[in-house]
């Protein structure tokens, strides 16, 4: 399963992934697309690793955005599989965390989606 490339979630949003290094770390840029609303969001940076592809074939990987934003702190972190069927069709299959900055601790309980 190679991650490095261009990747198209269901709602339209776009992850370009670049060659994964010799420690299978890799880095690129992630585009909302239009189900993000808002054009508050810009194209932004993400760095991630996966597991090591000659020793697993259908690795797990992470990788966290840190959103450019206009006007507010975010971060999101994905943690995922790829998968590979009987075709060789690669799917990813991930779980999000967002994490958006809180005006305070009492606020804390709100900032997690």
């Amino acid at each position: 399963c190679l991650l490095s490339g261009s990747w198209r979630s269901d709602t339209g949003c776009r992850m370009v992934v670049s060659t994964l290094d010799k420690d299978n770390r890799f880095s690129g840029f992630y585009l909302p697309g239009p189900a993000a609303g808002g054009s508050e969001l810009l194209t932004s940076p993400l760095e991630g690793s996966q597991q090591d592809t000659g020793l697993v074939a259908q690795p797990t990987f992470s990788f966290t955005v840190k959103w450019q934003l206009r006007e507010t702190a975010r971060t999101t972190v994905f943690l995922g599989q790829c998968y590979v069927d009987t075709n060789g069709e690669e799917t990813l299959r991930v779980l999000w965390v967002l994490r958006q900055a809180a005006s305070s601790s009492k606020e804390d309980w709100k900032a997690t989606w």
